[in-house]
């Protein structure tokens, strides 16, 4: 392990009031979404690991508004890695009760001492810093060339956004491609050092390797392990608020879901790549124009199912250091190292 008095920062924007820190890696998870491709029909949304700078998840769907849905990405990351951190972390927003809710639930199930207060943190007055750095770098390094392709569809007319059918096959194709261009993404950025920044204290290095091995950089790992947890845990929190057949989780109704791939196989699976993927929609397109499935109606508000936030349960405790860095971790109760 690493001395306690190690920590992470990163410059707030102009009127954010100071500079975030963390204790060591695991003691944040902040999540956000993305509405930058909303025009097309697109929702992002991504969770990072502050410390280190590991995206834990960057999501290409219909819907980032969903709590259920946004739950599902959490729990997929937390039952991959075998761990949660201290705390999580989002802007405020209705989308973000699931997470603040299974979080609290899962560490309250572990340390009961932490009963009555909410392990999840709302950034009213201070910047969700880090996903809102991972987006920027995203605009720059992955967006443009994308968005160039999705444009084209648009000014040749070949998708209208308003035309239910259009989103269909369009979402159908595009999503999981889009999903799989961010997974390989995702995994450069979690594998590439990062350039130096004079305004971040240590560590330096590649993401992936702070992530999993801190010590070898001087620094504390603050994952909460779920070995101790019951196995039922987990289990417990999908069944409490996950609706595993609300249609927000649905790629697209089924009935269309089956017809395109009926003709897709008819088509000859074609490969997907950047040149071809307009071409294999409107060979899509054309040929369920002539089919019945095309009349399924396309439920476009998935986002109206709200999940109530745990009653009682106080916020964590703000504290702010005289020399401007403000800590919103769960060392020390809320309270940093000082207390660990």
């Amino acid at each position: 392990m690493g001395n306690g008095n190690y920590r992470s920062s990163c410059n707030g924007h102009p009127g954010s009031g100071g500079r975030f820190w963390a204790a060591g890696v695991n003691d944040i998870w902040a999540v956000d979404q993305h509405d930058k491709w909303k025009r097309f029909g697109l929702a992002l949304h991504t969770g990072i690991e502050p410390f280190s700078g590991k995206i834990l998840w960057m999501k290409v769907w219909h819907s980032n508004q969903n709590p259920q849905l946004i739950l599902t990405y959490y729990l997929e990351a937390v039952k991959k890695l075998g761990f949660v951190p201290l705390v999580t972390q989002s802007d405020p927003g209705t989308e973000n009760f699931g997470i603040a809710n299974a979080h609290t639930v899962l560490r309250q199930w572990h340390d009961e001492a932490l009963a009555g207060t909410l392990q999840h943190r709302w950034m009213r007055l201070r910047k969700n810093i880090m996903p809102e750095i991972a987006w920027s770098q995203l605009r720059r390094r992955f967006t443009p060339g994308f968005e160039s392709i999705l444009e084209r569809g648009i000014a040749l007319d070949w998708f209208d956004p308003d035309n239910s059918l259009h989103i269909a096959v369009f979402r159908w194709l595009f999503i999981p491609w889009l999903q799989a261009e961010l997974d390989a993404y995702c995994d450069r950025i979690n594998h590439t050092a990062k350039h130096r920044d004079r305004k971040k204290v240590l560590p330096h290095g590649i993401p992936e390797l702070i992530f999993t091995s801190p010590e070898d950089f001087g620094a504390l790992d603050f994952k909460a392990s779920l070995v101790t947890i019951d196995p039922a845990a987990l289990d417990h929190i999908q069944e409490l608020y996950v609706n595993p057949s609300h249609p927000v989780f649905d790629l697209v109704p089924e009935p269309i879901s089956i017809v395109l791939d009926d003709i897709y196989a008819m088509l000859g699976r074609p490969a997907i790549t950047r040149m071809s993927i307009w071409d294999v929609y409107l060979d899509l397109l054309h040929q369920i124009q002539d089919s019945p499935s095309r009349s399924t109606p396309l439920q476009l508000s998935l986002d109206d199912d709200a999940l109530p936030l745990l009653d009682n349960q106080a916020d964590l405790p703000f504290r702010e250091d005289a020399d401007g860095y403000y800590y919103m971790g769960g060392v020390g109760r809320g309270l940093g190292m000082r207390m660990y």
